[in-house]
């Protein structure tokens, strides 16, 4: 017996009914053959690790922009906290712990330089809006690999666009990400806040803390527990623990996602995402090669879309500087 099959044998015998094993999925959208040594989660997993748009989300906003500190989550150390996050209910449900990593890993790769700033400048400037989510699953079926894709499952793509928004996952991994996802950016987001002096430690709901903890490992362990104990064919925390989470994510979106000390620079960043864009849409010809065959096949506004989202913060932030602050003379002149 391979160790794929080995493997999928042990999911029959281990996971719950609610899983979706690997021997279920729906496959891809052009067949390959199988790995002996990993199921299709697995492999979708490893593509999602060792490609461009992972590993750019090290420089990439979470909530502060270009933070000058060692300490601050970027978009790639929230993808890895949901991940660990997900993965540990994912187990404790019984649930395939692949396909959850795989869906984690891959959640946020199309998210903007500027964090959610850059993408609200994104929607107001694209005929058809700009949604991260979406843009995550259009980086895995269309942009990564020089514009073939990577070919993923059905199962992780879905989870993938279904993680924010009003559609919900069609796997019980799918969901679990979801509200591991939040899980994950209200806690992180309320540790880097405090050490950012934009919130205190006192200044959080009373309620909230009393219900789920004052540090950010006995909420995520009271959160993870309310999952894990309330969830089976239906993925979800008992009423308290929500509404306590609902009312400490409400307090993050008014005092911290919103607050003057987050969103002082948010004018700058738009203002470098819309021209950006409307640079690229006068100046075609200096879009990279991809870019310029994506436009072909789906418009120019989509591809100047593809290219400015999948920046970085500093590579933003170096082109707009480059193309518009003067830079000392360098004689050329030959005596």
């Amino acid at each position: 017996m391979l160790p794929r099959e080995q493997i999928i044998e042990n999911e029959r015998l281990t996971l719950s009914k609610y899983a979706c094993r690997a021997d279920m999925s729906s496959g891809r959208a052009v067949y390959e053959e199988p790995c002996d040594f990993r199921t299709d989660f697995m492999r979708d997993r490893d593509r999602i690790i060792h490609c461009n748009s992972f590993r750019r989300l090290k420089h990439k906003t979470q909530v502060f922009l270009i933070p000058l500190g060692d300490h601050y989550r970027t978009r790639l150390t929230h993808t890895l906290e949901v991940s660990q996050i997900a993965r540990t209910v994912a187990k404790s449900l019984a649930l395939n712990e692949d396909l959850t990593e795989a869906i984690a890993l891959g959640h946020d790769l199309g998210h903007t330089p500027f964090g959610h700033d850059g993408e609200r400048a994104l929607n107001e400037l694209l005929p058809n809006g700009f949604f991260h989510n979406i843009q995550s699953k259009r980086v895995v079926e269309v942009i990564e690999k020089e514009g073939r894709g990577l070919n993923l499952t059905y199962e992780v793509i879905d989870g993938i666009v279904t993680h924010t928004g009003q559609k919900e996952p069609a796997t019980r991994e799918g969901m679990v990400v979801r509200f591991c996802d939040k899980i994950a950016y209200i806690n992180h987001d309320i540790e880097d806040a405090i050490r950012g002096k934009v919130i205190t430690q006192e200044m959080l709901p009373e309620r909230s803390l009393k219900i789920l903890g004052k540090t950010k490992t006995e909420r995520i362990t009271k959160l993870v527990r309310s999952l894990v104990e309330n969830s089976g064919e239906v993925i979800k925390m008992d009423e308290e623990t929500q509404s306590a989470h609902d009312e400490l994510r409400a307090f993050m979106f008014d005092k911290v996602y919103r607050a003057e000390p987050t969103i002082a620079e948010k004018d700058k960043a738009a203002f470098i995402i819309e021209y950006l864009y409307g640079y690229f849409m006068k100046n075609k010809d200096k879009l990279p090669p991809l870019y310029l065959e994506l436009s072909e096949r789906y418009g120019l506004p989509c591809a100047v879309g593809d290219f400015i989202s999948g920046m970085t913060d500093e590579y933003a932030v170096d082109y707009f500087g480059n193309l518009c602050i003067p830079k000392g003379w360098k004689s050329g002149y030959i005596s």
